[in-house]
C-alpha cells in the first residue's frame, strides 16, 4: 500500500516499551500538546488515502503498472535528495537486506494498485491490512489473539458476500497478495532500519522498487508517463501517499506511545473508505461498513493484547 508503513508495521508487530508523551499534564495546553501527535498521524493516514483515491483517478491515463512507477520514482527522488544516504561502508548482508526490503515494498505497491483499479478502494485496504494484522498473531504466539484473528476473517467472510467474485476475485487475490508483501516489508523494514541510519535505507530501498516497477510501466504506458500533467498527478500521488505522510509520522512517533501509534493506524481501511467515497464516488453497503469494521477492531485488539502483554513483562 504505502512505502512508509515501516514505522507502522514495526509497532503493530512488536509493541515496544511506551514512549511518555511530552506536555501530558492537566490543562488546555498538555492536552494540545498531548493531541498534536496523533493529529499528526490521522493527517498521515488521510494523505495517504486520498492519496491512492488521486492514484485510482490517474489510472485511465497511466494504467496500474504507470501509476506504481510514479509514484516510486518520484519518492525514490525526493528521498535520495533529502537523505544523500552514503553508499559505501555495508556488507554484502546491508545490501541484501535493502534489496530484500525494496522487492517487497515494490511487490506491495504494485499488488495494491492492482487490486484498487478493480475493487473498491475500502475493500482493497481492509483485505491488505489482514497482512500485517496475521503477522502481529503470528508474533505474539497467544491463544487470545486467535479471537482477533477471527475476528478479522469474520469481517473478509463479510466483505466477500459469500464469495471474492461479487468484490472480483482477481482484485480481492491481489489485495491479499499485497497484505502478504506488507507483512515482508514490515520484516525487512525492521532489518535495514537496524542497518542503515536515519531513512538511509528506506531511500535505498525506494531506489530498489522503482527500478524494478520502471520495465513494468514502461511496457503498460510507454511515452504516456512522461505527458506534463500525467506527471504532475504522479508527483502528487508520490508526495501525498510517500513523502508526506512518512514525514508526519516520523514526527508522530517521537512524542507518541507505538502502542498508540499502530490502533490509530488501524483505522485506515475506515479512512481509506471515506476517500474512495468522498473522491471516487464509491459507497458503502451495510454489509461492507461492518465487515471494515470488525477488521479495524481485530487489528486494534491485537495491537493492545500485544501491549498488555509487555506492560506485564515490564512489571514482573
Amino acid at each position: 500500500m504505502n512505502d512508509q508503513r515501516s514505522a507502522a508495521g514495526a509497532a503493530a508487530v512488536a509493541v515496544p516499551e511506551a514512549v511518555a508523551v511530552p506536555g501530558g499534564a492537566a490543562g488546555p495546553r498538555g492536552r494540545g500538546a498531548a493531541l498534536a501527535p496523533v493529529a499528526l498521524v490521522v493527517a498521515g493516514g488521510l494523505s495517504v488515502q486520498f492519496g491512492s483515491a488521486v492514484a485510482v483517478l490517474l489510472m485511465p491515463r497511466a494504467g496500474a503498472f504507470g501509476v506504481v512507477t510514479l509514484r516510486l520514482a518520484v519518492a525514490a527522488l525526493v528521498m535520495l535528495i533529502v537523505c544523500r544516504p552514503n553508499v559505501r561502508g555495508y556488507t554484502r548482508a546491508d545490501w541484501g537486506t535493502v534489496l530484500a526490503f525494496g522487492l517487497a515494498m515494490g511487490g506491495m505497491n504494485t499488488l495494491f494498485y492492482q487490486a484498487a483499479d478493480r475493487i473498491p478502494l475500502g475493500a482493497a485496504v481492509t483485505l491488505e491490512v489482514l497482512g500485517p494484522l496475521a503477522l502481529s498473531v503470528v508474533a505474539s504466539r497467544r491463544l487470545a489473539n486467535l479471537v482477533w484473528a477471527g475476528l478479522a476473517l469474520g469481517g473478509v467472510v463479510l466483505l466477500s458476500g459469500g464469495g471474492f467474485d461479487r468484490l472480483d476475485p482477481v482484485g480481492a487475490a491481489c489485495a491479499l497478495g499485497a497484505g502478504a508483501m506488507w507483512a515482508t516489508y514490515i520484516v525487512f523494514s525492521a532489518r535495514t532500519g537496524r542497518r542503515f541510519p536515519q531513512a538511509d535505507g528506506l531511500a535505498l530501498a525506494l531506489v530498489v522498487a522503482a527500478l524494478l516497477s520502471l520495465p513494468l510501466g514502461l511496457m503498460e504506458s510507454g511515452s504516456k508517463l512522461l505527458v506534463p500533467s500525467t506527471l504532475g498527478l504522479g508527483a502528487m500521488v508520490a508526495l501525498l501517499s510517500s513523502v508526506l505522510p512518512y514525514t508526519l509520522e516520523l514526527m508522530a512517533l517521537r512524542r507518541l506511545p507505538a502502542p498508540t501509534f499502530a490502533i490509530l493506524m488501524s483505522l485506515e481501511p475506515a479512512i481509506a473508505a471515506a476517500a474512495g467515497f468522498l473522491v471516487l464516488d464509491q459507497a458503502l453497503s451495510t454489509t461492507d461498513a461492518l465487515a471494515i469494521a470488525l477488521v479495524i477492531g481485530a487489528s486494534m485488539g491485537a495491537v493492545r493484547s500485544q501491549t498488555r502483554r509487555v506492560r506485564s513483562r515490564e512489571r514482573a
